[in-house]
């Protein structure tokens, strides 16, 4: 099981390693053993923790672990619209992904690493049944799948009009955060097209191939994340502290 720790801060602007030191010297301990607690309880809870901080939220993790500056502010407006045209769609080919990352000042390096993040959660059907019954658009399937990989995809997701039934995002290693999600993928066994589209281009396929090994993963799925919680920071007298961490306050 992967085990984590859940800060919602982020790295950037006058963030500090310290912040709470005073205030509530605590509090990295406090949120450490409520999110374990959570965690023993949910096996799926940390993809949906990593998913989160696509939104709005920094994960740390065991392995890999890097220290996590606070005092990151909320913002005042919080709508579920503007997440979800942020974080990259599964369909996205190579070109839409890169001008993604691009966009929030995240390179290729970085869109190739934090997509191991894959090696956790599952996915619903809809989100990859086109690459079974009509990629094109004439009921053909995608050729960059494996066809054994098809066959037994198909054994879950019958049908394009299925949007209930998940599958793994990482088969065979779905409930371990590790590197297995980079030789899935370079056996053409990755889930999601924006995974296949990761092979297209040289570089990315280079990045991919270096990301096999584990050791090489965790220290640059560290470095992405870091970088990724630098992303439009609040802080000062900006946003507010949220009373309830679900909503803005009124």
């Amino acid at each position: 099981m992967l085990l984590l720790s859940f800060l919602v801060v982020c790295h950037g602007g006058s963030l500090s390693k310290s912040f709470y030191q005073h205030s509530c010297p605590q509090a990295d301990d406090i949120i450490k053993s409520k999110t374990l607690q959570h965690v023993s309880a949910d096996p799926n809870l940390p993809a949906k923790l990593l998913l989160m901080h696509f939104h709005d939220c920094f994960v740390r993790f065991n392995k890999p672990l890097w220290e996590v500056p606070t005092g990151r502010r909320d913002g005042t407006v919080s709508k579920s619209i503007d997440a979800l045209t942020n974080i990259p769609s599964p369909f996205f080919n190579f070109t839409q992904l890169k001008q993604n990352f691009a966009r929030k000042g995240l390179t290729v390096s970085d869109m190739v690493v934090l997509s191991g993040a894959h090696t956790i959660g599952i996915a619903h059907c809809n989100s990859f049944s086109n690459r079974l019954y009509n990629f094109t658009g004439k009921g053909d399937q995608d050729p960059s799948l494996d066809s054994t990989y098809a066959a037994f995809l198909k054994t879950k997701c019958k049908s394009l009009s299925d949007t209930t039934t998940t599958v793994a995002m990482d088969p065979g290693s779905s409930g371990n955060f590790d590197s297995h999600y980079y030789p899935n993928l370079l056996q053409k066994k990755g889930l999601l097209q924006s995974d296949a589209a990761l092979l297209i281009e040289d570089q990315s396929k280079g990045i991919v191939q270096e990301l096999v090994n584990q050791n090489n993963f965790f220290t640059e799925f560290a470095k992405s994340m870091e970088r990724m919680g630098a992303i439009e920071v609040l802080t000062g007298s900006a946003g507010e502290i949220r009373i309830k961490c679900s909503v803005v306050n009124s």
